[in-house]
């Protein structure tokens, strides 16, 4: 799902890094506020357990890729703030170090992988557990969807971009993005699902859902 260089237009540009550098700073304000001790070496192991496993990446269309995500797990774990600054990280690292998508482009990466991801992850587990119940069947399920959604919604947000920057028409563009993803996600949400399991088994303390 990264976006390389020269495949969105400056206003797509502009406008994606003014929305990515606000919720940064959100993120930024409420880890000072909210964050607690224990929290920030979890954020670390959080962040080198989504780098590693986005390392994994599936060509798609149009020299964009896609891969798992991880925020909704971040952001069940630790809260959509804390989560939207570990992708951040994350997306940051890669295109410096690894070239994988574009300097232009980190502010749609961070975007999609990192803030749309993030919340919507978040909110998804939040009704999902809401509506089944905060029993291990609610949040495993609830975290199965966070995940799925997370994903797909992220790859329809990559597929806007990418049209209305002219590169790859609608028509084709979502299609293709939604529907590798939507099977992508089922991969994200089974992996989800094992670590809150793991989680559930082992520190369950950390299932106490962040606030945002």
């Amino acid at each position: 799902m990264h976006i390389p260089d020269g495949f969105l237009n400056i206003a797509t540009v502009g406008t994606t890094y003014a929305v990515s550098a606000g919720g940064v700073g959100y993120g930024l304000r409420k880890a000072r506020s909210k964050l607690m001790e224990k929290q920030v070496p979890m954020m670390g192991i959080m962040a080198a357990f989504i780098f590693a496993a986005q390392m994994l990446n599936f060509p798609i269309i149009g020299g964009t890729s896609g891969h798992l995500i991880g925020a909704a797990l971040a952001a069940i774990l630790l809260g959509p703030g804390s989560a939207v600054l570990i992708m951040a990280c994350i997306l940051i690292a890669q295109c410096l170090i690894f070239q994988d998508g574009g300097l232009l482009a980190l502010g749609a990466n961070v975007l999609n992988m990192g803030i749309i991801a993030s919340f919507a992850g978040y909110y998804l587990y939040l009704g999902t557990t809401r509506i089944l119940g905060e029993e291990r069947r609610g949040r495993l399920f609830g975290g199965f969807i966070a995940a799925w959604g997370s994903v797909f919604l992220a790859s329809i947000a990559c597929a806007i971009e990418l049209a209305v920057s002219g590169t790859v028409p609608i028509r084709v563009a979502l299609p293709a993005m939604a529907g590798w993803h939507a099977l992508i996600g089922i991969g994200e949400g089974a992996i989800t699902v094992a670590v809150l399991s793991f989680v559930m088994a082992t520190r369950s303390d950390l299932l106490e859902l962040r606030k945002v």
